[in-house]
């Protein structure tokens, strides 16, 4: 999948571009009938399909204090996009320069660098330019005037109500995890970075690989079995989310939540690398224990759990 940080980019694409535009935070049932939508047209008229989105989400620029906590970083985004067959990416680095451009600048400057765009794809909902004001009215209004087609996409709802990033987003910080797969429509997954950590693992004959999230909404501190992929290898595990009560350093300081995994039945290396981590169930809260021993026997505890529920086949 090709990926451009400007739209100016699209000039050197000689097939025709067909675009789904979108924050597209969590890659949720909704945005899946927008990208299935815009790769079948794509297929069907011969082009490209291609998505256009924002580096970080608009209310971090414009309003700090108010912004969500995001499902996916933009790597784990596109990488969930190019699963659904999308050619290529325009991550655009958002500025309060761009927030100021009116709809019609910001529709007219995206014809002139993309002169093979022939659709494009969005939900009802979107709007664009200053202030949101662009609607889905004036983009049919813009696509008549500038010779593309638009294709408007109804919103998917799950139990009466819509499928929203924001309804994920606290269904998975109140850990109903079930309620987050059903609008998901895939289990909840984060996109991490094994980081160095403080070894203690290894010194319980358990180790353990401490990741650094890239996603900014976790569920609830705890223990979970989970599935980690990289290379485009599964290989199940259990992680610990949380503060680690058992051997966190006495004192004021603010404790720092931590996620660590551990492979079952495998020993590999993986610092430094990008590992996708799905979350299947919690077995328990974290907790401390009285000696480095019992949390070292409640942790093969948990590691038979884990096993017998994946030989149960989940």
């Amino acid at each position: 999948m090709k990926r451009y940080a400007t739209l100016a980019r699209l000039r050197r694409e000689r097939r025709t571009i067909l675009l789904a535009a979108g924050f597209f935070d969590g890659v949720h049932r909704g945005h899946q009938g927008i990208i299935r939508k815009l790769v079948n047209a794509a297929r069907r008229e011969g082009g490209a399909a291609w998505v256009m989105t924002f580096d970080t989400h608009p209310l971090k620029i414009l309003a700090p204090s108010t912004a969500p906590r995001l499902l996916t970083s933009t790597a784990h985004k596109l990488q969930l996009l190019k699963a659904l067959g999308i050619d290529g990416c325009v991550v655009i680095r958002f500025t309060l320069a761009l927030a100021r451009r009116e709809p019609e600048e910001f529709i007219a400057r995206l014809v002139r660098s993309a002169p093979t765009l022939r659709r494009i794809v969005v939900g009802r909902n979107w709007t664009f330019g200053r202030q949101g004001r662009g609607t889905s009215r004036m983009l049919k209004a813009l696509a008549a005037t500038y010779g593309f087609k638009v294709s408007l996409i109804p919103p998917v709802r799950w139990k009466g109500k819509v499928v929203s990033s924001t309804r994920i987003r606290a269904a998975v910080l109140a850990g109903e995890l079930e309620q987050a797969r059903g609008m998901l429509g895939r289990r909840f997954s984060l996109l991490g970075t094994v980081v160095s950590g403080r070894g203690l693992g290894r010194k319980l004959g358990i180790p353990t690989a401490n990741l650094d999230p890239h996603n900014e909404a976790l569920p609830p501190d705890g223990v979970y079995i989970v599935r980690a992929r990289w290379n485009a290898g599964d290989y199940p595990g259990i992680v610990n989310l949380g503060i680690r009560p058992t051997v966190r350093p006495a004192g004021p300081t603010v404790p720092e939540r931590v996620l660590e995994l551990h492979l079952i039945g495998l020993r590999r290396n993986l610092y430094g690398k990008a590992v996708e981590i799905t979350f299947f169930k919690k077995l328990r809260r974290e907790r401390a224990f009285p000696s480095l021993a019992e949390l070292r026997r409640q942790i093969q505890r948990d590691i038979q759990r884990a096993q017998a529920w994946w030989q149960r086949g989940k």
